[in-house]
This record gives C-alpha cells, sequence and structure tokens, in this order.
C-alpha cells in the first residue's frame, strides 16, 4: 500500500512481515513535478497488488492565489498525472482523496480565504480531471471528515478518530481479499474468473445458441422432440442459462447480499408455517410397506426444508438446534445405506452401469459448478459424503460371496456372509477413526486427493465431515437387512394396510420409541458444548432415526398416508442441499440473496421461488441426461468413460490432482 500526501508531513514506512503489508508514505503536498515523478516510480512496482492513495493540499492554493486564480493552474497540473496514473500495473488500485471541507467558524484570519464553496469548486476540477484516468475518487473520507469535524482541533484538521476511521477503511479495502471473512457482506472486490471458467462460459454459450436454433427448427417443422440430439442440446442450454444465473448472483455484484440475523421466531415460525402446509396435502400411498418410496421422499422433504430454514436464518448459533440438524444430516446417510443395500439385495442390475448411473445422478450439477463457480468438491460437503459411501457400500456388497435375495433363499447360511462383510465394515470404519495418520494416508494419495481436499489443500474439513458421521450409513445398512429378515420369517405384516405387529407390542414397542426421541431431543437441548456433542452424535444418532421410523409405520393407518408436498421437495432434496449455496444464500453461503432491497419478506417469496423452480429443472435436467451420459450398453458406457478421463486429466494436473 502506498499513500501519497496524507498523514504526515515526512515520508513515512511501515512493514508488517505477518500481513505480507508494507505501509509507505510519500510526503508531496502539491500537484507538481516531484508528484509526477512518484507516480512515475510506482508504475515499475508490477509484481504485487497496490493500493495508492493520493491527494493535494488545496488550502494552500487557495490561500496564495485568491479564490478561482489558481483553479486553472491546478487543472493544469492534474493534467500531467492522467498519463502516469494509467500506465500503473492493472493490479493495483489508484484512490484520489476528495479534499476534506473546513469548520470556517474555528480558522484563524490567516485563513480567512479558504471556504467550503472553494473546496468544491477545487473537488469539482479534480473529478472532472481524474475521470479520464484510471483513478477512483475516495468519497468515503470526506464523508467521514463531515461526521467527525465537530472534534477538529483547529477547524482545518482532522481529529484523531476521523483519521483512525480512514485508516481503517484503507486496510480494508487492502485485506478484506485476502481473509476467510464469515460476513455475507463483507466490502471486498469480485472474484477474478479463470481460464476454465471462460472455457465453460464458452461451451454454455455455443450450447444456448444452438438450442435455441433446435428448438425453433423443431417447433415449426413439427419434429419430434423426442431424438438424443434435441433432448441433449437443449438440456445444455437450460443448464448453460442456469449456470450464468448463479454466477451473476454468487460471483459478481450485481445483486446486493445481506447478512444473515437469528432469532428464534425467525426459525421456529416457517418451521411452523411449513409443517401446518405440509399436512394439508396428506394423501394415501400405494405403497404399504416400511420406509416406502413415498415415506422416504417425505422425510428427505421436511428435513432438507428444516435445513434450508436453518441456514437460511443462521440457526446454527442455537446449540440445540444446531445439535437436532445434525440428527437430520445423519438421518440422510441411514436413508442413503438403507435405500441402496435393499435395492441391491432385491435386484440384478447391480453392474458398473448402474453404478455410474448412480454417480452421475448425485454429481452431475455439483462437478459442473465446481468448474462454474471455482469451487473445490468439498464445498458441497454433502454429496461427497453420500458418494464415498454409496461406493464402499457397492464395493462390499458386490465382492464375492455375493448374496442376493434368490441366492439367500435357495442357501439361508449365506447370511452369514452379509454380517461378516458389515462386521469388517465396523471394524475398517474404527481403523480409520482411531488412526488419523493412516486416514490421511488413504485420503491425501493421488489422484484422488483432489476429491477430499478443499482450496487450501486441507483435509481437516473432510475428516471433520466424515468422523461426524461415520456410522449412519452402516446403521441403514443393519436396520435394512433386519428388515428383509423381519419379512421373510413373516416376523412383521406390511402387505397390507394393516398394523405391522401383535397390538401389545406395538403398543410396547411404540413407548420404547417415543423414550427414545424424548429423550434424545432432552440430551440435544441440554448439550451446550458443540465438541462434546457431536462426538457422541455417531454413537447415538440412530436411537431418534428407529424411534421415529418405529412410530411412522407401525401403524397400518400412519404407513400408507404422506405429504404429497414433502414428498415432491423429497425428490429434489439433492438439488436443493446444492444449489442454496448460491442462489438462495450467498457469499458461499454467510449471507443471503438479495434480489429486492428494502422488501425482505417479498425478496426472501421471490428468491425462494426462483430457487426452487430451478433445483426442479435442474433435477429433470439431469434425468434426461443421464441415459445418454451412462448408456446401458457396455461398449458405449466404456467410450464415455475414456471421453470423461480425457478431459479430466488436464483438467486434473492443473490443480496437481498428479
Amino acid at each position: 500500500m502506498n499513500i501519497v500526501n496524507y498523514f504526515h508531513d515526512s515520508n513515512q514506512s511501515f512493514p508488517d512481515s505477518r500481513l505480507k503489508l508494507y505501509v509507505n508514505f510519500v510526503w508531496s503536498p502539491f500537484v507538481l513535478d516531484s508528484m509526477v515523478q512518484v507516480f512515475k516510480k510506482l508504475k515499475d512496482v508490477n509484481d504485487k497488488p497496490q493500493v495508492i492513495v493520493a491527494g493535494s493540499a488545496i488550502w494552500p492554493i487557495i490561500q496564495s492565489n485568491g479564490s478561482l486564480n489558481g483553479i486553472q493552474d491546478y487543472i493544469a497540473n492534474l493534467t500531467q498525472l492522467i498519463q502516469p496514473i494509467n500506465d500503473i500495473s492493472s493490479k493495483s488500485t489508484v484512490l484520489w482523496v476528495l479534499q476534506e471541507p473546513v469548520e470556517e467558524s474555528k480558522l484563524d484570519n490567516s485563513l480567512s480565504m479558504v471556504t467550503n464553496n472553494l473546496i468544491d469548486l477545487y473537488n469539482e476540477a479534480a473529478m472532472d480531471v481524474l475521470s479520464k484516468s484510471s483513478a477512483e475518487m475516495w468519497w468515503s473520507s470526506r464523508l467521514v471528515s463531515q461526521g467527525e469535524m465537530n472534534d477538529s482541533p483547529d477547524g482545518l484538521h482532522s481529529s484523531n478518530a476521523s483519521l483512525r476511521l480512514r485508516a481503517q477503511i484503507l486496510l480494508n479495502l487492502y485485506c478484506n481479499d485476502h481473509m476467510n471473512f464469515n460476513d455475507g457482506t463483507c466490502c471486498s472486490s469480485t472474484e477474478p474468473y479463470t481460464s476454465l471458467q471462460s472455457y465453460m462460459l464458452l461451451f454454455f454459450i455455443i450450447c444456448i445458441l444452438i438450442g435455441i436454433l433446435m428448438a425453433v427448427r423443431y417447433q415449426q417443422n413439427r419434429l419430434s422432440k423426442n431424438e438424443p440430439s434435441y433432448v441433449v442440446m437443449v438440456s445444455l442450454a437450460k443448464l448453460g442459462l442456469i449456470m450464468i444465473y448463479f454466477y451473476i448472483c454468487d460471483r459478481t455484484n450485481f445483486f446486493m447480499k445481506e447478512n444473515k440475523y437469528y432469532s428464534d421466531a425467525s426459525f421456529w415460525l416457517p418451521v411452523g408455517y411449513v409443517f401446518v402446509l405440509g399436512l394439508f396435502f396428506t394423501e394415501e400411498s400405494r405403497y404399504t410397506k416400511v420406509l416406502h418410496r413415498d415415506q422416504t421422499d417425505e422425510w428427505k422433504g421436511w428435513m432438507q426444508l428444516i435445513i434450508l430454514i436453518y441456514n437460511l436464518t443462521g440457526a446454527s448459533l442455537k446449540v440445540s438446534i444446531a445439535n437436532h440438524v445434525q440428527i437430520l444430516i445423519a438421518a440422510y446417510l441411514f436413508l442413503t445405506g438403507y435405500g441402496h443395500f435393499y435395492y441391491l439385495w432385491h435386484r440384478s442390475d447391480s453392474g458398473l452401469t448402474r453404478y455410474f448411473q448412480i454417480l452421475f445422478r448425485l454429481n452431475m450439477l455439483t462437478v459442473v459448478l465446481c468448474m462454474c463457480m471455482n469451487r473445490p468438491y468439498q464445498f458441497y460437503f454433502y454429496i461427497p459424503l453420500v458418494s464415498f459411501w454409496f461406493t464402499v457400500l457397492y464395493l462390499l456388497l458386490i465382492c464375492p460371496p455375493r448374496v442376493t435375495a434368490s441366492s439367500s433363499e435357495i442357501r439361508p447360511a449365506q447370511y452369514l456372509y452379509i454380517i461378516l462383510k458389515i462386521l469388517a465394515l465396523f471394524i475398517f470404519i474404527t481403523i480409520l477413526y482411531m488412526s488419523e495418520v493412516f486416514f490421511d494416508k488413504i485420503f491425501l494419495t493421488r489422484p484422488w486427493k483432489a476429491l477430499f481436499v478443499t482450496t487450501d489443500d486441507d483435509i481437516h474439513e473432510w475428516w471433520y465431515r466424515w468422523k461426524l458421521n461415520r456410522f449412519s450409513v452402516v446403521y441403514g445398512v443393519i436396520f435394512s437387512f433386519a428388515i428383509i429378515l423381519a419379512q421373510r420369517y413373516n416376523l412383521i405384516d406390511d402387505n397390507n394396510h394393516s398394523n405391522l405387529i401383535s397390538p401389545r407390542l406395538a403398543v410396547f414397542s411404540s413407548f420404547l420409541a417415543f423414550i427414545g426421541l424424548i429423550a434424545s431431543t432432552v440430551y440435544n437441548i441440554l448439550c451446550q458444548n458443540k465438541t462434546e456433542c457431536y462426538e457422541l452424535l455417531s454413537y447415538i444418532s440412530v436411537i431418534p432415526i428407529v424411534g421415529y421410523i418405529i412410530l411412522r409405520n407401525i401403524s397400518g393407518v400412519l404407513r400408507t398416508r404422506f405429504s404429497s408436498l414433502f414428498a415432491w421437495f423429497g425428490r429434489i432434496s439433492l438439488e436443493l442441499m446444492v444449489c442454496q449455496c448460491h442462489i438462495w444464500l450467498a457469499a458461499d453461503t454467510h449471507g443471503v440473496l438479495v434480489l429486492l432491497p428494502g422488501y425482505p419478506v417479498l425478496n426472501g417469496l421471490i428468491v425462494s421461488f426462483i430457487f426452487i423452480c430451478i433445483c426442479h429443472e435442474l433435477h429433470e435436467i439431469t434425468i434426461k441426461l443421464t441415459p445418454y451420459a451412462v448408456p446401458s450398453d457396455h461398449k458405449d458406457l466404456f467410450r464415455n468413460l475414456i471421453c470423461f478421463i480425457l478431459l479430466l486429466i488436464p483438467l486434473g494436473a492443473n490443480d496437481g490432482m498428479f
């Protein structure tokens, strides 16, 4: 940072090695050849960004030249600065300080010629001349002086409080771009775009143009819109438009951002509204099985809505609420383990096609956002978690001996293989947890290291998220296996609308489940130390989850009814989880996006409506692109996989993956 002619009457320097900051004050009070020479020297410093603050003492000119006599000379001298300022590196910022007003009643007789009207004329001349240069006018310095001039000791010089505030503004201007602040409105410049972002923009612009031309042609000629080329190009065109909206919302200053302000009412009122609304959409399900599709979608939906409200209101400040939200995230992973195990047990299509289709559906949006928004994969923490656990579970179940529903009917002894596999998974997770060094050895190995580290090449975020819910997927697998056994040996009856078990056993089970939910709630409310609470989370999170499942399924009436509203949100919960980071929240989730300033309620409705519509559209785009990205034919699948790897190699090499 260079400060020309500001605080002192001699040259000053202030280095700070910890902040990597060097402040250099150059005493050059008048716009003469000496100031021009200073700017010419500054243009040679091109390797590091600079904040150059310049200004001139106007009151001596007024005092010596009378009212308007000195303005023409002042303009002529300022004109000499235009070229030197423009020659300074593009990495640097040049601020021109407008002359502060004086308090005329405190000035002595020798300064009687100095008036605020004349100062304004000189400031207007400076703004007019320097508008032809790259210099920016520093308005806030003048505004600070206007507010502090009552404390001026002589009516001419600013007070110490004013000087400290202006120095803080300068430091913020330089430092805010280099700080990890937890603030949605912190004054910082927009993030520079990368070459990859430029290529992605060009790619999507081409897709948008082709998509528009194809849509017009197919509409005019009334051609079938189910042709692969039409489906792919129109889907990519829609995806491109959405990604441009993402970028404008969270990588530019086109829209405002505001901070989160938590209050109990701001969190609990929306939660109450959502649940009351969800009850109005209660319908009869066509399924009767335990944790059937409609029920799991409903569960994911209301959990996702609570998490959205939690993130929007900044409720993480409330430890009791944060504890309950962590239980919801554990429930998501529990359902991941339950659903994939149940599917792979009953279905025979467990080949590579199925594996890559699931991975594509989970990661398509996230990978595109990583490239378009210049964020690491770990920024969208939930997607790496579910992708990792799905891969572990898939490898565990397909590795020999492969056990399925049909094979176990012939040889019931194969149940022992499943038990041994689950036990092996427990041991593997425990070893990883007990040895962080072993954990780092595995996940910091290239080339997959880039999937588990943040922008700072740090793996602690993945370690924290992984250990927090390390057993949740396994609990889901165990519960799924238990339900399969109970169904096979008729321990429960979920083939119709009747209760699962006998009335006496149902009452006893419901009582235990209710006690478990109450105990978990009380513990999460009373536990106020996040570290201690989260340490036990991986062990006790299964209690409220299983308790909820029992209460939700033991009665035939409750099991076969669901909220279609919550189920609809549950089907797009993946997109809601990912997209909230950029087009609902803002500033990397630290703030809230503002499309309509001054009207918080209306703004919330508009932002939420656009956010939900985009998530639904992205869900549809993913479904449409999946069969083309991951075709059923193994030759086509292998071809697409090779193309993806070839595309990934230069990207990975650029990010240090290899």
